[in-house]
């Protein structure tokens, strides 16, 4: 037992210094400074939740997860973007990927990959092109959500377009304390909600830390979303989580088990062979210091796998798209 607790210790640990290091501002800067050592060295480790660097190439790669009978949600890859021009091409990116055949059923992105660090009503009339596009093409749209002082202007956008877009949903935060009461003003009912523990470093007066305590809250909020008539994603690499959701019956009252493309690829392949609805959150872009860091930061015994993705490139060996799935 005491050994267990340790290496569990040992993983919240390292999962909070990879956060640390996702948000530190120069690692950030060194990465998007063009010809970036950081970015080469790291993306051999990138390419293995990061499906591709361009979307003709990604929605190739899609075409090998259907096949295995995933559900799919698909975001290009970013967040914090201030700059006009790059804001626009983003949303272009969305809609020209929702032109495509067969289109994704379920895009992902966050608002401060829209505009939101521009200006509240950016984000939302941008959020509001790509639900609109969407809705056009029977697919939905789901909020991501983002750090402490981002949640109150992710909420009122989500409650802005909720009423004219009913293929919009959101992601929520399990560890954040204010979540359960959150529940009282969100649409919920009929709404897909992605329920995730939480990817960033907040004080323990916003949120709890990884454990027992947050595996709990995490299992009461899903089940009161779907108490509530949620659609609920149940959006957790968590081994543990998900075989106590199995054991309390949750799994049979959510719509699917969610994770995201490269973290866990062998115990949602256990799920998806046991019956469940089972959807691969896949990411396309070039952008994606934080996204690796945080992936990392999941599951903190992959960065053993990330350093060996690193040596493999030095022999010639690439991903196989859809291993493990």
């Amino acid at each position: 037992m005491t050994s267990a607790m340790s290496q569990r210790a040992l993983h919240q640990a390292a999962g909070q210094g990879l956060r640390l290091l996702a948000a530190d501002e120069r690692c950030r800067e060194a990465f998007t400074t063009p010809g970036s050592v950081l970015q080469d060295v790291l993306s051999p480790a990138a390419r293995r939740y990061v499906l591709a660097p361009g979307r003709d190439e990604f929605l190739g790669h899609l075409q090998t997860l259907r096949a295995k009978s995933y559900r799919i949600a698909v975001e290009f890859v970013g967040e914090e973007n201030s700059d006009p021009a790059e804001i626009e091409r983003v949303v272009d990116e969305y809609l020209a990927v929702l032109e495509h055949d067969p289109e994704p059923a379920q895009l992902g992105f966050d608002l401060s990959n829209l505009g939101l660090t521009v200006s509240r009503e950016l984000a939302v009339k941008n959020t509001a092109r790509i639900t609109e596009a969407a809705a056009v093409r029977g697919s939905e749209v789901v909020l991501s959500m983002e750090r402490a002082p981002a949640v109150d202007a992710v909420l009122d956008a989500y409650r802005e377009l909720a009423a004219d877009h009913p293929n919009l949903g959101v992601t929520l935060q399990a560890y954040l304390h204010r979540t359960a009461q959150d529940l009282d003003s969100l649409p919920l009912e009929g709404r897909k909600v992605r329920l995730v523990k939480g990817a960033f470093n907040e004080s323990t007066a916003n949120a709890l830390g990884r454990g027992p305590a947050l595996d709990q809250r995490y299992l009461e909020l899903a089940a009161e979303l779907a108490r509530r008539g949620a659609r609920v994603s149940l959006a957790t690499q968590d081994a543990t989580v998900l075989a106590e959701a199995k054991e309390r019956g949750l799994l049979e009252r959510v719509t699917e088990i969610e994770m995201l493309h490269g973290v866990r690829p062998d115990l949602l392949r256990t799920y998806r062979e046991a019956g469940y609805a089972c959807r691969i959150y896949a990411t396309y872009g070039e952008n994606w210091w934080l996204h690796l860091l945080h992936r990392l930061a999941e599951h903190p015994p992959m960065v053993l796998t990330a350093l060996a993705d690193i040596a493999e490139r030095h022999h010639d060996r690439g991903h196989t798209v859809g291993a493990g799935y």
